[in-house]
This record gives structure tokens, sequence and C-alpha cells, in this order.
């Protein structure tokens, strides 16, 4: 099983507009972060996690041109408002695209795109959906097994995910969290790999701060963790020199490979 960090920053991506700050004018391009987001592959079975704003730029960038299923974290626009570049992976299928998602994001999605989730929608230039609402319960796509992970993000439904294949590598997802409830945390132990929000250093109302992170991802003992949907004050060489030993801050383009 691989996972491709397709992007790797918060909602305004990095740099950000109008700022002058160290990361947002920074030559390291792994200080360049696009909207969070990854592709799980195994075998010939591709998901991709969320479809946000820089989903086209990110499917040029790493030459993605298939997918199987998408997963949806939850309904904020840095994780949805690129859902109309799906298309482009609907032009050369028979079948609709599986969009898994809890209840409140699947409503969001028919709210924002009637014209793509209507019943009967079958123009092959539009997106062609098949919307499946997981409620929290696993299920299988292609030869991945996928675990839904509840999790307090804000004021809205928000899951991270577990993904295994059939030899047992076990990847976690959790790009947006402020708090991870009693009964989610046995569901992210002992990863092989977790990657998990850490917006910030300062206290953050709906997201981790990086101590918070930390601390976490201690108590949970993934083989290798790495800090994901990150902020523009998060210096990426000052981040690696910062965290523990088995924790990174993850990157545009980063490969992990299970």
């Amino acid at each position: 099983m691989k996972v491709l960090f397709l992007g790797s920053g918060t909602s305004t991506g990095v740099p950000v507009i109008g700022c002058n700050c160290e990361v947002c004018t920074s030559a390291n391009p792994r200080n360049k972060r696009l909207r969070s987001s990854i592709l799980v592959t195994s075998g010939s079975t591709s998901i991709l996690v969320d479809s946000g704003p820089d989903l086209r730029a990110q499917a040029l960038r790493y030459n993605l041109s298939a997918i199987d299923a998408v997963l949806y974290t939850h309904e904020h626009l840095d994780h949805v408002a690129g859902f109309d570049d799906l298309r482009a992976f609907c032009w050369d299928r028979e079948e609709a695209l599986p969009l898994f998602a809890g209840e409140q994001c699947l409503a969001r999605l028919r709210a924002m795109y009637p014209w793509a989730l209507m019943e009967k929608q079958s123009y092959r230039g539009y997106v062609r959906a098949n919307c499946i609402c997981h409620s929290g319960k696993p299920f299988r796509v292609g030869d991945i097994d996928v675990q839904p992970v509840p999790v307090i993000h804000a004021q809205v439904e928000t899951y991270g995910y577990v993904f295994r294949n059939a030899d047992q590598s076990s990847f976690g997802y959790v790009p947006d969290i402020k708090t991870l409830p009693a009964d989610s945390a046995p569901l992210l132990r002992h990863l092989d790999a977790l990657a998990m929000d850490g917006l910030c250093f300062p206290q953050h109302r709906t997201h981790l701060c990086v101590d918070e992170t930390i601390a976490l991802m201690r108590e949970l003992q993934p083989r290798v963790g790495y800090i994901t949907h990150s902020g523009h004050r998060l210096e990426y060489d000052s981040m690696e020199s910062y965290l523990p030993d088995f924790m990174h801050s993850a990157y545009d383009g980063l490969e992990l490979s299970l």
C-alpha cells in the first residue's frame, strides 16, 4: 500500500495570499502546501481522500488520471470545493464514481452540486456519482479495507480514516481534528503510519496545535507519525528539528510505502 500526499496545507494553502512571512516567502519547496488531500493505492485500487480546491493542480502535478472512489472527511470547502474536477475521472468510467462520506457531508454535497447528484444524472460530461453514506461503519474499496474514525472538529460531522490492505499494512489519516473521542482512539492505535492535523503552535479553537498532536501521537503510538494540514507559521526544517524522532512533517509529494 502506498500513500501520496497531494497536499499538506490548511484551508488557505501556503503561501497565503498577501503574506510576506518567512514561510510564505521561503524558497524551500516543502514550505509550499496545497490544500490537504491524499491518494491511497494498493494493487490496482486508487482512493482519493477529499476533493479540495487544488484538485486540478494536484492531479496534473502527480499525473493522476483514474481513481476508484472518493472519501470525504467533512464538508468544509477546503475539502470539497474541487468537486467539479471529479468529472475528469468519470469520462472513461461506465459506472458512477463511488463517493463515501458521512450523512451530513453528503447532504451538503447534494445541496452544493444538485446538477451532478440528481438521481438520474447520466450526462458523461458531468460528474456521475454514486453517493454512499458509510455511517461510520467499515467498508471495502477494491483490495483496501477502510475504517471511518469519528472525530470532533468545529460543528460539523468529521471523520478520519484507517486503511488496510491484504498484507495488513495500516495507515491512518485525520487531517481535521480538535478532540479524539474515547471510542475512536482504539481505531488509531499502533498503526504503521498515522498522519494527523497539526495546524500551528498556539492553541486553536477547532484544530490541534502541534504540541497537542505530539501528545496524542505519543498516546496512539504509531510506528511513524506525520503532521499535516499545516499553516503558514510552520517552517519545514524547523518542524523537523522540533518533532520527536518518530514524527515528521508531511509535505506535498511525500510518498509512503507501507
